[in-house]
């Protein structure tokens, strides 16, 4: 199902709103957590990197967007202890949690199974797969304290229909989609929505090194597309739970 990503974002639209997004001190991450708090969400901002999150705070500060919070935690090295502490932080400073968006990742490498370097596997399915299960798991009791909370999983086409050489990184897309399936059957009688998106092509990081040969001023900004996350964590996408979301670039 396409997604539009011209979505008008309204002032306070997501006022008292909490969301937790992974990944967001650069990149996609960073740019849909300053449309968030612009919507007026409290983004709790999650990243390994605290000099890059730092740099993300700022712009939100000085942009007068609602102020973010921010949490370094290590996707990668994280222990089921430092969920049970980001779980009591959750409740402790708001009692529920309104979004969870699962935006971080890492490519890995590009190359056959057969040559794929066994560490770099576990480590890419360490922070693509077994860290949003953890987050998500420790989080669904903060979720369902909400009237109208949001799980998003940042998917991508090779986690829909399986590319040669893609390794890690296309299978822990198929088995975030599973989980996102899962997930929704799970939860389709709660106030929780659960849905995947493949946002495309964008000017990223992540991007460059996948398609080193393309042409990346001709991908769409991060910017450009994150607008659809505010409609996916606002009350317009209410009707949305169980879908697999592409972002179009129209």
């Amino acid at each position: 199902m396409n997604i539009k990503t011209n979505y008008q974002i309204s002032a306070g639209e997501l006022q008292n709103k909490v969301i937790l997004v992974t990944g967001a001190n650069r990149g996609f991450g960073k740019a849909m957590t300053l449309d968030l708090a612009k919507a007026g969400a409290t983004v709790i901002m999650i990243g390994r990197d605290l000099s890059a999150l730092e740099m993300a705070y700022d712009e939100v500060v000085e942009a007068g967007y609602q102020e973010p919070i921010l949490y370094p935690f290590d996707l990668e090295g994280a222990t089921p202890e430092h969920y049970e502490q980001l779980q009591a932080d959750v409740f402790a400073n708001f009692g529920q949690l309104d979004g969870l968006i699962h935006n971080a990742g890492i490519l890995g490498t590009m190359m056959p199974i057969e040559q794929y370097d066994v560490k770099l596997w576990y480590s890419t399915m360490q922070i693509n797969v077994n860290a949003p299960f953890m987050l998500t798991q420790f989080l669904i009791p903060a979720l369902n304290k909400s009237t109208d909370a949001r799980i998003l999983f940042l998917s991508s086409s090779v986690g829909r229909e399986a590319r040669a050489y893609w390794g890690a990184y296309g299978v822990s897309k198929f088995a975030i989609e599973g989980m996102s399936k899962t997930l929704f059957e799970e939860l389709e009688e709660t106030n929780i929505r659960v849905n995947s998106l493949d946002p495309g092509r964008m000017k990223t990081e992540m991007r460059r090194t996948a398609y080193p040969a393309e042409n990346a001023d001709k991908n769409p900004l991060p910017e450009d597309k994150s607008p659809a996350i505010v409609y996916l964590m606002s009350k317009e996408s209410a009707d949305l739970n169980g879908k697999q979301l592409t972002l179009s670039d129209a």
